[in-house]
């Protein structure tokens, strides 16, 4: 019997709450799924409504400008404790980078931007967090995201199962995100792997597993082992301030196009890489940033560019502290 419905079986909640849709959610479960019904209503039995999730994802810290953005994740402690992070698992850094080609620095600075380096992961109920985002979602947002967490609350009882978790007791973060990498289940079960041979995919308590599956993401979305992230630019009075995307980061246009366009590099790239256009606000005016493919792999984890920049930053002083220490 799965462990998660031995547990649900045993959790008896301080009221049986039924959730807006969890008919309709039920039926999809078991019609389209194949999951169990009394497996499934009894895990949603389980779950609370969390008025501090809907506040949560009412004000996310991607809304803030740049420059406060920054402060949060770019700091003295977290860089030296990504330092220390990277030092004590260097060797298995260095076989996820080289198995997966992708940057040992940017597998450090993901870590530490999710969870810092595995210390915060999270104290919300992973089924909490899913049944609130996906049965209650804020109305007053712009955009209805209640689909996606739905989808995510269905990954997650598979994943349950899959994993032999404990659905009822999981930990994670607000938007349902878990263990050292934050992965949401649709990622947990699509890229996480079993980095130290153990048969398990444990990304809460198996470094290996957390830095491995982090590697893994990346390489699967496209990462280029030793490629630009990102470059700062100049931008003429005139320049094509139009034609940056607030949203699609996926490089279009070259370096030299952009630079027809007003926007040129503070360092020789070349001509034919291919390349988009930021914009980030400081406290006092605007600067724009080149970004390449690796740039918008990041933004595979995270959709946003403040995101992608604060991991792409913090890797740069975490090599730099590496390289000098």
């Amino acid at each position: 019997m799965r462990i998660f419905l031995i547990v649900a079986l045993f959790y008896i909640p301080a009221f049986a709450a039924v959730h807006p849709g969890s008919d309709e959610f039920v039926k999809r479960a078991v019609e389209d799924n194949g999951l169990q019904e009394n497996e499934v209503r009894a895990l949603l039995d389980s779950a609370e409504y969390k008025q501090s999730i809907v506040d949560a994802i009412s004000r996310p810290a991607e809304g803030k400008p740049w420059y406060q953005y920054r402060s949060i994740f770019l700091t003295d402690q977290r860089v030296k404790e990504g330092i220390a992070f990277w030092r004590d698992n260097q060797a298995l850094i260095e076989k996820a980078a080289k198995q997966f080609s992708v940057d040992e620095e940017i597998i450090v600075a993901i870590i530490g931007v999710e969870t810092f380096y595995g210390r915060i992961t999270g104290n919300y109920r992973t089924i909490d967090a899913l049944v609130t985002l996906g049965f209650y979602y804020p109305q007053n947002l712009s955009s209805d995201r209640s689909p996606f967490f739905s989808r995510e609350l269905m990954h997650y009882i598979k994943l349950a199962s899959e994993e032999g978790l404990p659905a009822a007791e999981v930990m994670g973060s607000y938007a349902g995100a878990m263990g050292m990498g934050q992965f949401m289940p649709s990622s947990y079960r699509e890229y996480a792997v079993d980095f130290d041979d153990d048969g398990h995919r444990d990304l809460w308590r198996s470094t290996p597993d957390a830095v491995g599956s982090v590697a893994n993401y990346l390489h699967r979305h496209g990462w280029q082992a030793g490629q630009p992230v990102t470059q700062r630019v100049f931008a003429s009075s005139d320049a094509a301030f139009g034609e940056i995307s607030n949203s699609n980061f996926m490089p279009t246009l070259s370096v030299a196009q952009w630079k027809e366009k007003g926007f040129s590099p503070s360092t020789e790239m070349s001509p034919d890489l291919a390349a988009a256009v930021v914009k980030m606000s400081e406290k006092d005016r605007k600067t724009y940033w080149m970004t390449f493919k690796n740039f918008y792999v990041i933004t595979r984890y995270n959709r946003s560019p403040l995101y992608a920049m604060a991991v792409y930053e913090l890797s740069q002083q975490i090599k730099e502290g590496m390289d000098n220490s």
